[in-house]
């Protein structure tokens, strides 16, 4: 690790960082993949749900399928269910560690090189190099690179100890897998008592077992404990197969993207839904970019922040409008009580409104911004008119 000079260095082993280090490696560059976890994808908590076109997009085979989605069941707080189906598959669900296994090989395949359990603890932009420590395997190593991409997920010390600010809100995430029977399809549980600020959810993810999981602004293992001994689950959960896995979540994004040498992605930068929290797509999209752009500042010798900052412009030209959108209409969920999400149930189920927005063109599994806005609009537009018009910073960034 200490005796080469690599073109860059990926930290994070992620479907971000894999498919940066990828493409970088193809296009003829020396890259090396820090990762701290022993293996990819180990221990993720994910509920893997992505477009079939995400999933294309990757060019990895079908053996990291879980199942495909075509319908979901939306529940209220008091149980009304509001059953959503479409002619064509909406959504794969991915095992996440055959995901991130099967991007890392890409890379590797590729020329990439790999170092696992590599956790690294500081990174410094000196004498026109990037140089980095890590803990490998619980020895101390330095390496040194032209360039750094950080792929490391929400990690704010590092990203403010490298003046890149840090993300201020994020959700906490918990999941576990469990032993179950009549759990089909996905399901997602409204309620602000059971997962304040966002939902639930139990996912099919292979014969006999599923992922129940939720989103909320705090105690999230906590909430989701309540949720496995609530009458959704209950009777139909017969036993946990895994430790509840927790994670942080942003939904902000970091104020500075790039800097001289360095290139942030995925969650790490705030490539988030802050709807559902989702970032494999829009962690593709900035992996995409950002390889772009830093391949270009290889290829001409300049990787000063100027020179690398039209990676922040494009992928904010490319999907922070959406990011703000998500935003917007996350708080604005926040501030809905369970009786008004009932109430939107209603209107929803009346007069096949549902029906009518699932099939318009704002509808997009990957770009959902205006659709939660429809719905949010005409399930309580005078309840929310004052929290539409004052949504925090965050929501009107662009």
């Amino acid at each position: 690790m200490s005796n080469q000079l690599y073109d860059v260095i990926v930290v994070g082993a992620g479907p971000a960082g894999s498919h940066a280090a990828r493409l970088l490696a193809a296009s003829g560059y020396s890259v090396a993949v820090f990762e701290q976890k022993s293996a990819p994808g180990l221990n993720a908590c994910c509920t893997g749900i992505i477009s079939a076109g995400c999933l294309d997009s990757f060019d990895i085979g079908p053996e990291v399928i879980r199942g495909r989605a075509n319908a979901a069941s939306f529940f209220s707080p008091l149980g009304k269910r509001l059953r959503l189906q479409s002619e064509r598959v909406q959504a794969c669900i991915v095992d996440r560690a055959s995901l991130d296994l099967a991007l890392a090989e890409k890379a590797q395949a590729r020329g990439a090189r790999y170092f696992f359990s590599s956790r690294v603890t500081d990174i410094a932009i000196e004498h026109g190099m990037a140089r980095i420590e890590a803990l490998h395997r619980g020895s101390p190593e330095i390496s040194v690179s032209r360039a750094i991409v950080l792929a490391n997920g929400f990690n704010p010390a590092l990203s403010q100890k490298l003046g890149l600010g840090r993300i201020k809100r994020f959700a906490a995430g918990a999941q576990v897998e469990v032993k179950a029977r009549d759990i089909d399809e996905v399901e997602v549980y409204f309620s602000q008592e059971m997962a304040p600020g966002f939902f639930a959810w139990l996912v099919p993810a292979s014969p006999g077992k599923a992922l129940a999981g939720l989103l909320s602004t705090s105690h999230a293992k906590l909430h989701l404990e309540k949720f496995l001994h609530s009458p959704s689950c209950r009777d139909r959960i017969t036993s946990q197969e895994s430790e509840i896995r927790q994670k942080a979540i942003p939904v902000g994004i970091l104020p500075h993207t790039c800097g001289d040498r360095m290139l942030v992605i995925g969650d790490a930068a705030g490539q988030v839904k802050p709807t559902t929290g989702g970032g494999i797509y829009f962690g593709q999209m900035g992996a995409e970019i950002a390889s772009k752009v830093l391949a270009e500042a290889l290829e001409r010798d300049d990787l000063s922040s100027a020179r690398l900052y039209r990676y922040q412009k494009e992928w904010q030209a490319r999907m922070g409008r959406e990011i703000a959108l998500d935003y917007r209409a996350r708080w604005a969920y926040t501030k809905l009580s369970d009786s008004r999400i009932e109430k939107m149930f209603d209107i929803l189920s009346s007069g096949n409104i549902a029906e009518s927005l699932l099939k318009s063109p704002d509808f997009s599994f990957d770009w959902h911004g205006k659709l939660m806005l429809s719905v949010l609009k005409r399930g309580a537009v005078h309840y929310l008119r004052k929290a539409w018009h004052t949504p925090p910073r965050e929501a009107r960034l662009w």
